[in-house]
Formats: structure tokens, C-alpha cells, sequence
């Protein structure tokens, strides 16, 4: 960039999903003026918002989202959290009650929350590039220069900060610092029950990965992580052979499974490296893609957003950089560790099994010990 030339952005956001606007939207509100904010995604609106994916997000990023005005009205709130161990004694039963909040979390489409975002970014006057992609990034010590692809030409702007809020799934992905294959596939699907338990979610390790149940209307959105060669065999049923294997799986808490949408498989791994040049940064899923195990992913983001947010408010500098990275390790060092350990201890039939489920007997018998589980899982506090 010639010298004394000012950068086209102060921040240019490479990823319009989630974490990517909510970072543009709540900039915008601490007072980073709107014209110098970009956002560049390959994907229209239209197609984002169709997205049909459920998502969980915790209170605090609830918190977050209501701040900048982009909380959906159609979520469905988890008064209750139940833990257990599949074939083995023991559980664990955390209630909303005991942390004195309204809800646990919040079970919504991920669709209507890009819609409420993608809204919240055009009323702000937020500078949008879509569909379209960034193909090269050159970094200089004044600004980084950005080559974009978009429908009919390719262009080149530059920003002073630039921001990689583009994450995705694991099979997707270039291999990064930590890097794990758990030879799981998550089945993903909208199930119904003939007894379902309002507003109380379900999270029960098998000896193949974790299955979770999570209340969203008059269903349940499924995640249920499963050896590869499992996952294809699942697929290859017909529903009532699904939800007749389904209901072995979990059990009879909720009566039987009835009804199941078309399901999806995504393969799960661990990418995780979070490190910022002098001008770049990454944040959620394009700095740490997680096992859904706890379903930290995106509200491990938003609590990168909320920080990033206000550090780049004050100036959109190498200095801001420095000071996000410094303070967001711990959180993510720690988050990093509990979905990896989690991921695997439980994922096995080992005689240490009976450990564990003895172990979330013991949580359930102890106040503070659940308070901890709670705060550990995706519905906890920030």
C-alpha cells in the first residue's frame, strides 16, 4: 500500500456466518462506524438462512446476541440437563433452578439466527461482499491487502485488521496445530417421541460417542456420534429400522422415537490453532473446530466475538491483536481439552466404564460438583 494511503476497511470479517456478522454487528454498537466494516462470505443470505441445522447456544451467548438485537424468538429454552452413561449406574441431573437463571439454553434453527443477524447487519449500514470469496491475503506492516472473487470480477481491497471467521467441518478443513480424527460420524436429524419431557435436554455416552437429545419444539434435534462404519450402516435404514436402533441406544426415558426427519452425517474431528499474525485473527470455528461433544463450538465463538468486539473498538491495531490473544487462552486452551477428553474417555467400552458412571453418581449427590459440570457444559454461564 503506498504510504499515507488509508486502508479501504478498518476491518475486513472473511465468513458471514454467526460469529462472523454477530462480530460486525456488535463492532457497529461500540461504535465502529459501519463503512469501515466488511463482510465477505461465498454464500448469499438467502442460502444461509435456509440452512435447516439445529444449534444450542448457552445463556451467555444469549447475552451477547440480545445485545447487538439479533436474538430469535423461535428457540426453545433447556429448563433441565440430564447425564448419563449408557449400561452403567449412575447420572447426573442439573436444573436451572439451582443457578437461578431462566434457562440453561436455548435449542434454535441456525437458519433463523442468521436471519436475524444478516438483518441486524443491514439495518447497521455494514459493508456486505457476497457471494463472494477471498482467494489471496498479503500482509504488509501497515494493512493487509485482500483479493476477492465475486460474482463478476476480482478485486482487491485492503483493511488494517482482517478476521477469519470462516469455519466449517472438520473433513473440510486443512489440518492445524491440534489436530485429532476421533473415527466418529455425527448422525444429525429432527426426532420425535411418543413421551416427550418438555424443555429437559439429554446428553448419554455410549461405547461409540455421545448421543444427544435436545428439546426444540415439539421434537428433539438429535446429534448422535457414532463409529464411521456404524454411521453407514445407520443411514442405509429405512426410518422405523433407524428409530428401532435409536431407541436402544437411549433407552426408554422419553417412550418410543416415532417419527425421524431425512438425516445428515458430517465426519468429527478436532482443528484447533489459534495463533494471530500482527493484522490477522481467527475466531470460531476458523480457529478451533471441535467435537460437538457439550456443544462448546459456537458459544466458544461468541465469547471470541464479545472479547475481539471490545478490544477492536478501542482501535483496529496489532496491539488489540496481541491483547485478544493473551486473553482469550485460557478459555480456549480449556475448552480445547475438555471436548478432546471428553470425546475419548467416554468413547470406549473399557471396564473403566463403571468409573465413570460411578463418577456422575457422585456429581448428582453433590451441589457444587454439579455446578461445576454445569458451568463445563454448553449451557453454562460465560
Amino acid at each position: 500500500m503506498p504510504h499515507g494511503d488509508a486502508p479501504s476497511y478498518d476491518i475486513a470479517i472473511c465468513g458471514a456466518g454467526p460469529a462472523g456478522m454477530a462480530l460486525a454487528a456488535l463492532l457497529a454498537r461500540r461504535g465502529t462506524p459501519a463503512q469501515r466494516i466488511a463482510l465477505i462470505d461465498a454464500k448469499t443470505l438467502e442460502q444461509a438462512s435456509n440452512d435447516p441445522r439445529s444449534i444450542a447456544l448457552s445463556w451467555g451467548s444469549r447475552q451477547i446476541l440480545e445485545e447487538i438485537g439479533a436474538w430469535p424468538t423461535a428457540a426453545t429454552a433447556i429448563h433441565q440437563i440430564h447425564v448419563s452413561r449408557r449400561g452403567q449406574f449412575g447420572r447426573s441431573l442439573i436444573d436451572r433452578d439451582e443457578h437461578k437463571l431462566p434457562a440453561l439454553g436455548y435449542v434454535l434453527r441456525y437458519g433463523d439466527l442468521v436471519t436475524a443477524l444478516g438483518a441486524v447487519c443491514q439495518r447497521a449500514g455494514i459493508a456486505t461482499l457476497r457471494p463472494a470469496r477471498v482467494e489471496a491475503i498479503t500482509e504488509s506492516a501497515e494493512a493487509v491487502a485482500l483479493t476477492i472473487a465475486g460474482a463478476d470480477a476480482t478485486t482487491t481491497t485492503t483493511a488494517a485488521i482482517v478476521v477469519q471467521a470462516e469455519g466449517g467441518l472438520f473433513s473440510d478443513q486443512e489440518s492445524k496445530a491440534q489436530h485429532r480424527d476421533y473415527q466418529q460420524t455425527a448422525i444429525i436429524a429432527q426426532v420425535r417421541t411418543s413421551r416427550p419431557i418438555a424443555h429437559r435436554a439429554y446428553e448419554r455416552f455410549t461405547e461409540q460417542g455421545p448421543l444427544a437429545l435436545l428439546p426444540q419444539g415439539e421434537e428433539y434435534s438429535l446429534v448422535w456420534c457414532v463409529r464411521p462404519e456404524t454411521a453407514v450402516r445407520l443411514q442405509a435404514l429405512d426410518d422405523a429400522s433407524f428409530l428401532a436402533e435409536l431407541g436402544a441406544a437411549f433407552g426408554e426415558r422419553l417412550g418410543t422415537f416415532t417419527r425421524s426427519s431425512p438425516r445428515l452425517a458430517f465426519p468429527l474431528g478436532l482443528n484447533a490453532d489459534p495463533r494471530s499474525t500482527a493484522r490477522t485473527v481467527a475466531i470460531g470455528n476458523a480457529a478451533q473446530t471441535l467435537h460437538p461433544v457439550a456443544g462448546q463450538g459456537l458459544n466458544l465463538g461468541l465469547r471470541d466475538v464479545a472479547v475481539l468486539a471490545r478490544l477492536l473498538a478501542q482501535g483496529a491495531n496489532p496491539t488489540m491483536l496481541e491483547q485478544f490473544t493473551e486473553l482469550r487462552r485460557q478459555d480456549r486452551n480449556t475448552t480445547v481439552r475438555l471436548t478432546d477428553t471428553m470425546a475419548r474417555i467416554f468413547a470406549n467400552d473399557s471396564p473403566a466404564q463403571a468409573l465413570l458412571g460411578l463418577s456422575l453418581a457422585a456429581i448428582d449427590m453433590v451441589g457444587p460438583a454439579r455446578g461445576v459440570l454445569a458451568e463445563l457444559m454448553m449451557y453454562g454461564r460465560r
